[in-house]
């Protein structure tokens, strides 16, 4: 089967589970590891054919998407959390999107436009999605019943210009099973810096 990254543009995504190294103190590292696994199950099962996890990067994920609506219905539905069964309080998932062109290298994808992507979480609050201007430009109408809320121009550490983001926002599109694909979105704050 052909990677789907090789086709070159799409959907680079970065998850982070908010306060894992608190939850990890507090709870163990056996029932830390329950909840990466929980995470892991729920992407896998999620992504359609024409994505993949790119790489585990700790509590996080980076993830490729030839579409870009199906990058937001998944991305969506992870922002639900993940908590240990019968015990742990779920964490909070927060998601940076971005569209570009990653150059590859071996299984990985790197470049500029991953570095973008992997700032663009950094800014997102418990639950929020953040998305680029690219990204939302490759949605187009297809998704009727999203909404984008602009952030305004950010400027992040490393990146030359500062960048359009803006929140994901009205009722999540529909997935592939027909359930609608996550819940409502965090506030955040506008016009941040990263550095």
């Amino acid at each position: 089967m052909t990677d789907p990254t090789s086709r070159g543009a799409g959907a680079i995504a970065f998850t982070d589970l908010v306060g894992f190294t608190d939850f990890t103190a507090e709870w163990g590292d056996d029932v830390a590891v329950s909840v990466l696994d929980a995470q892991e199950r729920a992407v896998r099962s999620a992504l359609p054919e024409d994505a993949r996890i790119v790489k585990e990067l700790g509590d996080g994920l980076m993830l490729w998407f030839a579409d870009p609506v199906s990058a937001i219905v998944v991305c969506r539905e992870l922002r639900r959390g993940f908590g240990a069964r019968g015990s742990a309080p779920p964490l909070g998932v927060r998601v940076g999107l971005h569209w570009g062109t990653p150059t590859r290298r071996r299984d990985d994808l790197v470049g500029h436009e991953v570095n973008l992507a992997a700032r663009i979480v950094e800014l997102a609050g418990p639950g929020e999605l953040l998305v680029s201007a690219p990204l939302r430009d490759q949605i187009g109408g297809r998704a009727p019943d999203l909404e984008f809320d602009e952030l305004g121009p950010v400027v992040m550490r490393g990146i030359p210009d500062p960048v359009r983001l803006f929140r994901v926002t009205g009722r999540a599109p529909t997935g592939p099973s027909g359930t609608p694909a996550g819940g409502s979105a965090a506030r955040g704050e506008a016009g941040a810096r990263v550095s």
